[in-house]
């Protein structure tokens, strides 16, 4: 078998087996709906108006940078394995790449993004 082949193989698996996931469910499941199974469910009490809550736009802001942040990990931990190979430029690009971050986290923070209200 080719590498192509495997390749395509790992792909079809991959294509296949969330569509499985979700149709299986959805053959085996009973099916025995009712009022009360579709009604929605708010610690025993039915809902009055709005059914969705609204949040606060800072919790989308705190999402953000964590993100923001948790992909400066996912690009750092493979740089400190491979340091000692890829030599000084790698580590001149690093403190730009934190030094961008970093410049970023000012800004956030001079824009009051980090303040709890």
């Amino acid at each position: 078998m080719s590498g192509f082949m495997k390749m395509f193989v790992l792909l079809l698996i991959a294509g296949i087996f969330p569509v499985l996931a979700m149709i299986v469910p959805l053959l085996i499941e009973p099916r025995r709906p009712n009022r009360e199974k579709n009604s929605q469910y708010e610690c025993g009490v039915d809902t009055v108006g709005r059914n969705v809550p609204r949040y606060r736009i800072s919790y989308f802001l705190y999402a953000i940078i964590f993100v923001v942040f948790d992909v400066e990990t996912v690009f750092l931990f493979p740089w400190a394995v491979k340091f000692n190979d890829i030599g000084l430029f790698a580590l001149a690009e690093m403190f730009i790449f934190a030094g961008i971050l970093i410049v970023g986290l000012a800004y956030a923070w001079k824009k009051g993004a980090l303040t709890w209200k």
